[in-house]
């Protein structure tokens, strides 16, 4: 084991917003141990604070779904997969041709833009300075690395089995979100897997050597890429399915579990 690579939201992190001791205790100690950290998740570079303050992770963390390498060190943008604007409008169209009123947003290199309906009824914490706007394309200037795409009814499943044979060849496309029907979408051929083989090879990491935990139909590349694959106990179906390894739930620090024993064993040898 020479690399950690862990997704954020249900896999460490609470609806709370907090990520237990034994957890944080698990990866100091992995850290210490020489191991590598590495978290992977959908969320964008401005959202990371539970890692910044509650882990004091100051390395690398492949962000949304794998468009963006992001260092905490520098705060900055290491590399990035881009979408073009006549992919997003082609999306755009498609999905507007097969739902009533969906509602779409772009994640860019310098924030985040929501088009009028997109936050419904009430408005998600960490968003409170965003002005909902028409989308154009001229938001392609600022380098769009994820679509978003969310309807105010159903759920994300039947809305991912709607759209992804109609977009599949334009785009990546995943959710993340259990109780929201709302669709992530990325440059065509990027995900966690992807960005992570290359940031492994860049240092000399073999897949095999690669522990990785997961929980929703985001992870499942990263968990069938890594060595040994952990999907969350309490994780999605499809993640469970995708995984060969199973890391008891988030209720019971399933990742501090599983890092715990694997670090015993290191010692072992």
């Amino acid at each position: 084991m020479r690399l950690i690579a862990s997704d954020i939201d249900g896999t460490i992190l609470g609806h709370d917003g907090s990520i237990s001791s034994r957890t944080i205790k698990a990866f100091a100690a992995a850290a210490q141990a020489g191991v590598e950290i590495v978290f992977v998740t959908g969320r964008p570079p401005r959202w990371l604070d539970p890692i910044r303050e509650q882990i004091g992770h100051t390395g690398t963390v492949i962000c949304s779904n794998g468009a963006l390498t992001y260092s905490l060190e520098t705060e900055t943008v290491v590399s990035s997969h881009l979408l073009d604007w006549a992919t997003v409008e082609n999306v755009r169209n498609t999905i507007l041709g097969l739902v009533p009123e969906p509602h779409f947003a772009l994640e860019c290199l310098n924030g985040f833009h929501v088009e009028p309906g997109f936050f419904g009824a009430s408005r998600p914490s960490g968003v409170e300075g965003v002005t909902p706007a028409e989308l154009t394309a001229q938001l392609a200037r600022d380098g769009i690395v994820k679509m978003l795409a969310v309807l105010h009814s159903g759920n994300a499943d039947q809305f991912m089995e709607l759209v992804r044979p109609q977009v599949g060849a334009l785009i990546s496309v995943t959710h993340s979100a259990p109780e929201l029907a709302l669709l992530e979408m990325g440059p065509l051929g990027v995900n966690k897997a992807v960005t992570l083989a290359e940031y492994a090879r860049s240092r000399g990491i073999a897949a095999e050597e690669v522990v990785a935990f997961g929980d929703m139909p985001n992870d499942i590349e990263m968990l069938g890429w890594a060595g040994a694959g952990y999907a969350m106990a309490s994780g999605h179906p499809d993640a469970l399915a995708a995984a060969s390894l199973r890391a008891p739930s988030f209720a019971d620090d399933g990742v501090a579990q599983v890092i715990e024993a694997r670090l015993a064993d290191l010692r072992r040898v």
